[in-house]
């Protein structure tokens, strides 16, 4: 399938589907974006307060009141705040459903009520334990603890569009067209939700969601199999989402033209700033969740890529971005890893990415490093060993 605004997407033996640029690209350009078919919001998100529009992900709070949250600092001031992505004007503008969720606009509340929202609104029984959404949110939480890469709200949100959609049909042939299988047979490679340490997991996980909605079959996706394909399709195709409205704030402000000495001073507040937010926060920062993209889940992976998924607006559309200068005819990766992740051996990246994508990466930077032993430092050991421990707690 070929694209006017510069790119194709081709099959090839080994990779399957991939995106091919069809024009020259320099590190900057926007190849393409997209809002995604489904997204959501992590569970942990929502619960430690980080208010986000429910449709979008717009963050629903000022820089300077993310930061002093942040911190448990209300001194905190910034300035330059006419840099801040979300003006008190645009928050005077949200919409608060009577369940307690927020949008950021009309037309975000319109959207999530025609597609989803309708089935998961809890209205005044948000609160109830014993309703059934709120039950099996309520064991994902405890099964699965911050920072999650996949969450229940997928699950949910997943089979309500389907109920509420009026063209069911096509909706289930786009989720088909997302990968979802749980095992690769060219390879025998079986994705790690079918791992004893998370069996048990999907099968209370399955009871729930049968609980909560009874008498419903959702094309075959809470059929045992179908709730682990379900799984599998979040996992293997779900894009990490992340908005900050502080994160936004620094990126306008570094664009700023200053006086040398007025730099050096805003660089050391935004220091001193990130220190802070290391120290009481963590790298819990964003409002985080993710989404389904029908273009950018064709983008194959490269442990070396050439373009990565950026976030301009602050909501859930995804830029897809070249890092670097690519040629007519050449492949657009991006990785599926995170830049830690990317440091690793080449031994603890194949792993993960069988793990969780079911294929042997065969990358340049890959290639290159064929001769390295097959072992990890004892930290890499260590840390899979807890993530053996504790599986199922990273499905993406």
């Amino acid at each position: 399938m070929s694209n006017s605004d510069g790119y194709t997407i081709q099959l090839s033996k080994d990779k399957g589907r991939g995106i091919y640029a069809l024009r020259q690209y320099t590190a900057g350009d926007v190849i393409f974006e997209e809002a995604p078919l489904i997204s959501a919001q992590y569970c942990w998100n929502a619960a430690y307060g980080y208010v986000a529009c429910e449709h979008c992900l717009r963050p629903l709070e000022t820089a300077e009141t993310n930061v002093r949250r942040l911190t448990n600092d209300g001194s905190i001031s910034l300035p330059y705040l006419e840099c801040c992505p979300t003006q008190e004007w645009l928050l005077r503008q949200t919409i608060m459903c009577n369940c307690g969720v927020r949008f950021c606009s009309q037309d975000c509340f319109v959207k999530a009520m025609s597609t989803y929202h309708h089935t998961l609104c809890l209205g005044d029984q948000s609160d109830n334990p014993d309703h059934p959404l709120n039950k099996l949110i309520d064991a994902w939480k405890q099964m699965h603890y911050p920072p999650e890469q996949a969450s229940i709200t997928m699950v949910l949100r997943i089979l309500a569009y389907i109920k509420q959609c009026e063209q069911k049909y096509d909706l289930l042939m786009q989720l088909r067209d997302f990968c979802f299988d749980v095992m690769n047979e060219e390879t025998g490679i079986f994705h790690k939700i079918l791992g004893d340490n998370f069996s048990q997991q999907i099968e209370t996980l399955h009871k729930l969601t049968i609980a909560a909605f009874p008498g419903e079959d959702f094309g075959n996706y809470l059929s045992p199999e179908g709730f682990r394909c379900l799984f599998a399709l979040i996992g293997r195709n779900g894009q990490g989402i992340g908005t900050s409205p502080f994160a936004m704030w620094v990126q306008n402000v570094s664009r700023l033209s200053m006086p040398d000495d007025e730099r050096k001073k805003v660089d050391k507040v935004i220091d001193d700033l990130y220190d802070k937010l290391e120290e009481v926060a963590g790298q819990f920062l964003n409002s985080e969740g993710t989404g389904l993209y029908c273009t950018q889940s064709k983008i194959n992976h490269s442990c070396a890529p050439n373009a990565e998924a950026r976030f301009p607006y602050s909501n859930y559309i995804v830029a897809i971005t070249a890092t670097q200068d690519i040629a007519p005819g050449e492949e657009i990766c991006i990785s599926y890893l995170d830049e830690c992740s990317l440091e690793r051996s080449r031994h603890s990246r194949q792993k993960m990415l069988r793990d969780n994508y079911l294929f042997i990466c065969k990358c340049g930077k890959c290639e290159a490093q064929v001769g390295e032993p097959d072992l990890t430092s004892e930290d890499e050991m260590e840390s899979e060993s807890d993530e053996g421990a504790d599986a199922g707690a990273d499905e993406n």
